[in-house]
């Protein structure tokens, strides 16, 4: 990884006392990125820095950037060359604009991003991200400033407390980064390049989160991780732990009334946390497990450890401790070798599954990762017919999915006004958008919806009287 160039300098004075800057944070990617810019958020108002509506409104525009997704990187640049004009209309103002370059690509990519940008003032990895008032102070003498080293110390000191307001902005559902990193070494990935090995947040420190998102009204609390149910520390007891046990913990806080995570990998799904599903009742019933294909022979090559039969069993556990289980998975099309018998074999593997949700993707080279180096790679056509025939066959088990909802009388979360006057949306326990017609009163509850149609994307419904 790129050496910190940071200078040891004083530590900053806060900017101002109340907000007189603006900050506006763009971001890419996975919901690990939308965490991470809301602890950038809470990090710099202290430092005087209040919401931006707009790009043009700002006085800092970070772009946090994620690697994952295809031509990312190139994304990043286009995004710079958008701003470039912005930034030189208000060089000579009294207030110039600042351009941050954080997350994924950061990490990677490092000073070639100021190689090839000079309208970047900041470049700064996803570890760094507590250090943020001083790198800033530093950029305002006139430095270019990177720093993209992983931390000796505390890998999670740049998660900073934010305080009940700005919780209570947020809405009902917040986000806890519980693990951070990847031990796997999937052959298409950079995450254990850009975000490092895996750690474990310690158990006290998740709790008290949680508890304070608690009693700032958040009743929904998912938990993230690179490799979330890779999470492992010591429990309450004193023993070894996994995130079970983190589980069991955070459904003991008053207030809290639906727990969930992502992403999981099949190979830390233990069989405490299987049981997990079937024994809390605050864990909803919706699980993302990424398989990323049918085919033994490319899942070897993807080096994920784990066959086709081997995900259907843990299906098939998952299931029996919880029958109604929805399922979300991530499947990548036109890894190098893939014939088209692999293919068939990822089709047969999405049709003998019936998943809720997906998501999917063609296989792009990251370099760096052993994937980009292998032979054989699969010809664009092929990678967007291929796409399209597994699209189909998932989004029409989507909609049966949905479908099938009418009729039944499930819970729903209760979260903000509708698009429509007099509508109220909310959320199943299966990760669906409800409407309603209700009154606003109904926000923070948790309530009995019959469901009476859908639509492409969302459930429509009643409350059902009280029993």
């Amino acid at each position: 990884m790129t050496a910190s160039t940071l200078t040891a300098t004083p530590a900053a004075p806060a900017l101002a006392q109340t907000p007189q800057r603006k900050l506006f944070i763009k971001s890419f990617g996975c919901q690990m990125n939308a965490y991470d810019a809301q602890r950038m958020a809470d990090m710099l108002r202290p430092e005087g820095y209040g919401e931006a509506q707009s790009p043009e409104d700002a006085d800092l525009i970070v772009l946090n950037t994620c690697h994952i997704r295809e031509r990312a990187t190139e994304k990043v640049y286009s995004e710079l060359g958008m701003l470039r004009d912005m930034k030189e209309q208000r060089r000579d103002s009294a207030r110039p604009l600042r351009i941050a370059v954080a997350g994924c690509v950061a990490q990677a990519e490092g000073p070639e991003i100021f190689r090839r940008s000079d309208v970047v003032d900041l470049v700064v990895g996803p570890q760094s991200y507590h250090h943020l008032p001083q790198q800033l102070h530093d950029v305002a003498l006139g430095q270019r400033v990177i720093e993209t080293e992983f931390p000796a110390d505390d890998k999670f000191a740049h998660l900073a407390a934010p305080g009940p307001d700005a919780i209570r902005r947020r809405g009902l559902s917040a986000f806890v980064t519980v693990q951070e990193g990847c031990d796997k070494f999937c052959s298409f990935c950079v995450v254990p390049y850009t975000r490092g090995m895996e750690v474990s947040r310690p158990l006290a420190s998740l709790v008290d989160e949680a508890q304070r998102l608690a009693q700032a009204g958040v009743r929904e609390i998912t938990l993230l991780g690179q490799n979330v149910n890779a999470w492992h520390g010591v429990g309450e007891g004193g023993h070894r732990a996994g995130l079970a046990a983190v589980l069991a913990r955070l459904a003991q806080i008053p207030g809290i009334l639906r727990l969930r995570y992502t992403t999981s990998h099949p190979l830390d799904m233990d069989e405490a946390l299987i049981s997990a599903h079937r024994d809390i009742p605050q864990l909803m019933p919706f699980l993302h497990l990424p398989v990323q294909s049918g085919s033994d022979a490319i899942l070897k090559a993807m080096n994920r450890k784990h066959g086709a039969a081997d995900y259907l069993a843990l299906v098939a556990r998952l299931r029996a401790a919880r029958p109604d289980l929805a399922l979300s998975s991530d499947f990548i099309v036109g890894f190098p070798g893939e014939s088209e018998a692999d293919f068939a074999a990822t089709l047969a593997l999405a049709e003998a599954v019936g998943f809720a949700s997906t998501f999917f993707f063609k296989y792009s080279a990251r370099p760096g990762t052993p994937g980009a180096d292998l032979a054989d790679q699969v010809p664009e056509a092929v990678k967007v017919e291929r796409l399209a025939r597994l699209q189909a066959l998932v989004e029409a088990q989507r909609h049966a999915y949905n479908h099938a909802m009418v009729g039944q009388t499930v819970p729903v979360l209760f979260e903000k006004p509708g698009r429509n006057a007099g509508q109220i949306t909310g959320k199943s326990p299966y990760m669906q958008p409800v409407h309603v017609e209700a009154g606003l009163d109904v926000i923070g509850l948790e309530l009995p919806v019959t469901i009476t149609s859908t639509s492409t994307n969302s459930l429509f419904g009643h409350v059902a009287p009280s029993t």
